[in-house]
């Protein structure tokens, strides 16, 4: 799930935001109607104060609520891209590969620049929002810059910028 802490623009590639678009639908209709029906089921059932039931049921309709309200409102904010410039510029949609200072190449790490739900386990790659610390620090910046960033524990980190490629799906 994506916790933003700033309401910008959230970077999709059109995969995702179909992807997206798909799970908002589902969620609005069929799981709306089934939770609905499991509400109304242990209503029947009589005493609501002692009902297991009708309380999970209530509140598997709050995270689907939530959901819906959190899906609807990326949407609403998302910038579906085109794959950016293959310039070495750091934005989001960029597949960036950094290092720690200190560090050596064969200890680099490489993410996608941009909305958590652009994560997929099957290839394993990483995604970090342009609004986490890291993402901050590194949008604009260009392969072989060396960038600092205060990390959430507040130590000051300071990355160098290998590779930023356009993401590809």
């Amino acid at each position: 799930m994506t916790q933003q802490t700033e309401q910008g623009t959230v970077w999709l590639t059109q995969e995702a935001f179909d992807k997206l678009q798909a799970e908002l639908e589902e969620l609005k209709g069929p799981v709306r109607q089934e939770i609905v029906s499991k509400i109304s089921a242990a209503r029947e059932e009589g005493d609501l104060s002692e009902n297991g039931g009708y309380h999970a049921a209530r509140e598997e309709q709050g995270k689907n609520e939530g959901r819906i309200r959190q899906l609807e409102s990326m949407l609403q904010r998302a910038e579906v891209g085109e794959t950016p410039a293959d310039d070495g510029i750091v934005e989001p949609g960029m597949k960036v590969t950094y290092k720690f200072v200190g560090d050596s190449d064969d200890e680099a790490e490489t993410f996608l620049l941009g909305a958590r739900e652009m994560e997929d386990a099957e290839s394993g790659l990483k995604v970090y929002s342009p609004q986490s610390p890291l993402g901050q620090a590194i949008n604009g910046a260009a392969k072989g810059d060396t960038v600092s960033y205060e990390a959430p524990n507040g130590k000051t980190l300071e990355v160098t910028i290998l590779d930023a490629v356009p993401f590809t799906g």
